[in-house]
């Protein structure tokens, strides 16, 4: 897939996760609530709606593309597991995490407001993302539901992305051999990715095999990701990622381009886009867009 085709895309499909996004965390009262704190969802719209890649969301709606899949459906679980995301963001910069001034370019949520609203901003976020999978306006048969809402809550709990940041927090105070970073990194970063790229077959109702081959293929594009983002922990600046730079270093933390170098985690991250090429190959031409993506989280510079 050429480019600028590419970027053409990624760009649509993040303009309508936004679009959704915003809409989703206006004032509008939903059914049963009572009414929506304007502090706390401003402090919510912060978190979410400033910028960001939204590969994540991109996955899942490629994901169900590829299988047929309803693309106001997928565009709404797109928006969940972004919910998921951004909570976890907003968590991981509070000073009891890893104490970040700066996101995206931004002052932080609890930079921006205060740490307790940012605390109750994450909590509301990963909420919302299963009201937003159950909600009626997901036309999806129930239990399609109950199974993306089963796959996320795994993906985002103890044994996925939480447990996973408790790793890295333990990461601080003992050296951690290859294999736990590994296994954390798979947890807090590879969790979620793995969803959001099996998310598609679960929405359509593919084949085991297809659920299979689309979890393998989260599983490298996870790896590939972290591998890329501790790479530019090394190599950029602060300006270019729009964080803190030098983040691991400092904190003492090893990650597998700190124990095999640059040139060790480039040439990994070749293979990875190859392994990944080859996982879907059976799709064809139809799976352009995700081996497209595959290879951006492996070659982004933020």
């Amino acid at each position: 897939m050429r480019e600028e085709v590419f970027l053409e895309k990624l760009g649509q499909h993040g303009a309508a996760v936004q679009a959704l996004l915003g809409e989703l965390l206006s004032g509008d009262i939903r059914h049963s609530e009572t009414i929506r704190p304007e502090r706390l969802l401003a402090a919510m719209r912060h978190g979410v709606l400033n910028g960001g890649k939204r590969m994540r969301p991109a996955l899942v709606i490629e994901s169900a593309a590829l299988f047929g899949g309803d693309a106001d459906a997928a565009l709404r679980v797109a928006a969940a597991l972004e919910c998921v995301h951004c909570y976890s963001l907003i968590h991981d910069d509070l000073p009891a995490m890893d104490d970040d001034d700066l996101r995206r370019g931004q002052p932080t949520v609890h930079r921006k407001f205060n740490e307790a609203t940012a605390i109750l901003a994450g909590d509301s976020l990963l909420t919302y993302a299963f009201d937003i999978i159950a909600a009626p306006e997901t036309v999806l048969p129930d239990p399609t539901k109950i199974a993306l809402v089963l796959a996320l809550s795994r993906a985002s709990g103890i044994g996925g992305m939480a447990g996973g940041q408790a790793l890295d927090l333990e990461a601080e105070t003992r050296e951690l051999e290859e294999d736990e970073i590994t296994r954390l990194q798979a947890m807090k970063t590879g969790a979620l990715i793995r969803f959001a790229c099996e998310a598609g077959a679960l929405a359509t109702g593919a084949s085991e095999a297809d659920r299979r081959r689309m979890r393998r293929f989260g599983e490298i594009v996870g790896l590939a990701f972290q591998l890329q983002d501790d790479l530019l922990d090394l190599t950029a600046d602060s300006v270019t990622l729009g964080k803190a730079a030098g983040k691991d270093a400092a904190r003492g933390k090893k990650t597998l381009p700190s124990i095999h170098g640059i040139q060790w985690t480039r040439h990994r991250l070749a293979g990875l886009v190859e392994e990944a090429n080859a996982v879907l190959s059976p799709y064809g031409e139809k799976a352009s867009m995700l081996i497209a993506l595959a290879s951006y989280v492996a070659t982004r510079n933020n």
